[in-house]
């Protein structure tokens, strides 16, 4: 059997070619970034062998949102990946902040847990497990942090009344490095590291 050849040369592209293709139309770079972070934050949880049956949901099927699921103790725990906004992106003192975009892909019809039914891009509380923030745009270095879906903040939208809000999610975080808690969260330190990634605790701490 032929080995199996890669993206670029089954395209008869060079690296060159494609990183200019790709600087050439930023929503196919973002597109691109996201199933990269997606791949990488996939590759911590292989990594662990607390963890089993890490599967990938399919992208059309809108009941299950997630972008990977996994079993872990015995519990399903859904992931979705989100990166930073590079425009966000500013130096601080010690470190960086920026923001990353939480939300839907398109606007669709929810039924919250009291029954009203909106349409909004925001996701939902409880609609995933865990939130992996893929923070490449601070030092260019892949790390991620993790934030439980509860711990994160709620969607402050005038137009939605108290009891809608308290039930979507905020559709921009702010986030830093080094980690300033909410969300609260662990930093993985580099994609690849053995590190574990169990899921997180509200106070950072690994369950």
């Amino acid at each position: 059997m032929l080995p199996r050849s890669t993206i670029l040369e089954r395209w008869q592209l060079t690296p060159r070619e494609l990183t200019e293709i790709l600087d050439e139309n930023p929503s196919l770079r973002g597109i691109t970034l996201g199933y990269v972070a997606e791949y990488k934050a996939r590759k911590i949880f292989e990594s662990s062998r607390q963890v089993t049956g890490l599967r990938k949901p399919d992208d059309h099927d809108r009941t299950k949102k997630g972008d990977f699921i996994f079993t872990y103790k015995g519990r399903e725990v859904s992931v979705e990946v989100k990166s930073l906004q590079t425009a966000t992106v500013k130096p601080r003192k010690g470190g960086y902040a920026g923001k990353v975009q939480c939300d839907a892909s398109d606007r669709r019809k929810v039924k919250l847990p009291n029954g009203r039914e909106v349409e909004t891009t925001c996701l939902l509380v409880g609609e995933f497990d865990l939130l992996a923030v893929n923070l490449l745009a601070f030092e260019s270095v892949w790390r991620f942090i993790f934030a439980r879906n509860e711990s994160l903040p709620r969607s402050t939208f005038r137009r939605y009344p108290a009891d809608v809000k308290e039930h979507l999610l905020a559709t921009l975080i702010e986030v830093s490095w080094p980690v300033r808690p909410p969300p609260s969260c662990r930093a993985v330190r580099t994609v690849g590291s053995n590190c574990g990634g169990a899921p997180v605790n509200n106070d950072g701490s690994g369950t």
